[in-house]
């Protein structure tokens, strides 16, 4: 029996979670839920599982300190995910992870402690989920590269003119079901470039050796490139369930009722290289990447701030890309060797963007 505590309990990662255990109530018991901001659904859910909830500010970190598990899956939103994964890999937790930003911010010191504790990570988003399964048995000298794919969002083939776009067409993603901050980050494919960072650390693959493909059917999730010439991929329906489960019981595969991937059906799959005079974001990405420092933990944190900036009006969406941008051009550079130093460039990062966008 694998004894989870669920971070971002309600949230759609969360409840995708949810429906994992409740198919396997025979191999998962939720110890713990924690929601930062639904307090009515966490504790409806904890009743239903007989787990301990978590409500607040405080919550996850609460959650972790004061229950044992097996597993901490981690599904928070934005940078609250950094101090309780640290605080789960102390207390020698396993950690599955679907919050990009533990890894974007801090994935020097989050793997490095990780590593001390014998602590192992377990992905879940789809993309670094198909390039874990891809990477079973395989050596990291035995790989050439390792290939992200994106949908592309909902402005992949839209008018020149992204200024105009509105945040209720942001939030209208053509393949995935997401909260609010990734389907925006989605869109902007700022997404995909934490997703790059993230299998950086995951992997322990350099930037350079990350490629990103749009694939709009969004059903071959990654794939990677080894050193004879020859590329595994993984295929199934856009349906975070199908990472979900995976994460939490490979390497066993357990049954499930999922949609069949009928290839025939689809009749093609197609792939494109990112257009990035449209979504400038992987720019940014890459090139906080190699300053290194601060400027992953300046980017991630900008970004976020950004989003909420523009969800709430205050900037057009196009002034996404260049907040983050005027953040990493101003920001301070320093090492990231503490959890302090992760958090006081986050903070400085918001505090710039607060002065900028108002």
């Amino acid at each position: 029996m694998q004894r989870i505590i669920l971070l971002g309990a309600t949230g759609s990662i969360g409840r995708s979670t949810i429906d994992v255990v409740r198919s396997h109530s025979g191999e998962f018991e939720l110890v713990a839920v924690a929601s930062r901001t639904s307090k009515d659904a966490c504790e409806a859910i904890a009743r239903e599982f007989h787990a301990k909830a978590y409500c607040g500010e405080d919550a996850a970190l609460r959650a972790v300190e004061e229950n044992d598990a097996d597993v901490c899956f981690v599904a928070t939103v934005g940078t609250s995910g950094i101090l309780p994964t640290l605080a789960a890999i102390e207390k020698g937790m396993d950690i599955a992870l679907a919050t990009k930003e533990v890894m974007v911010m801090a994935g020097e010191l989050v793997t490095r402690r990780a590593a001390a504790k014998g602590v192992k990570f377990l992905p879940v988003d789809s993309e670094h989920s198909a390039i874990f399964q891809c990477l079973a048995g395989a050596r990291n000298s035995e790989v050439d590269r390792l290939v992200l794919t994106a949908s592309g969002g909902p402005f992949l083939d839209a008018p020149a003119d992204l200024s105009l776009v509105t945040p209720q067409e942001a939030l209208h993603h053509p393949r995935w079901k997401m909260g609010p901050k990734v389907t925006i980050d989605s869109s902007t494919m700022m997404n995909k470039g934490f997703e790059i960072l993230e299998a950086r650390w995951l992997f322990d693959v350099p930037v350079d050796k990350i490629d990103v493909l749009v694939h709009p059917e969004s059903i071959v999730h990654s794939m990677v490139t080894f050193v004879d010439g020859a590329t595994l991929a993984q295929l199934s329906p856009p349906d975070m369930r199908v990472a979900i489960q995976y994460a939490l019981s490979s390497p066993r595969r357990l049954g499930a009722v999922r949609e069949t991937l009928d290839l025939a059906r689809i009749g093609s799959l197609t792939f494109r290289k990112p257009d990035l005079s449209r979504f400038p974001c992987l720019d940014l990405v890459k090139a906080a990447s190699r300053a290194g420092g601060s400027q992953t933990a300046v980017l991630a944190a900008a970004d976020e701030k950004a989003v909420a900036d523009f969800l709430a009006g205050k900037i057009n969406y196009t002034g996404i890309a260049s907040s983050v941008e005027a953040a990493l051009e101003n920001a301070p550079r320093f090492e990231c060797d503490s959890v302090e130093a992760v958090l006081a460039a986050a903070d400085w990062a918001v505090k710039f963007l607060e002065k900028r966008n108002g």
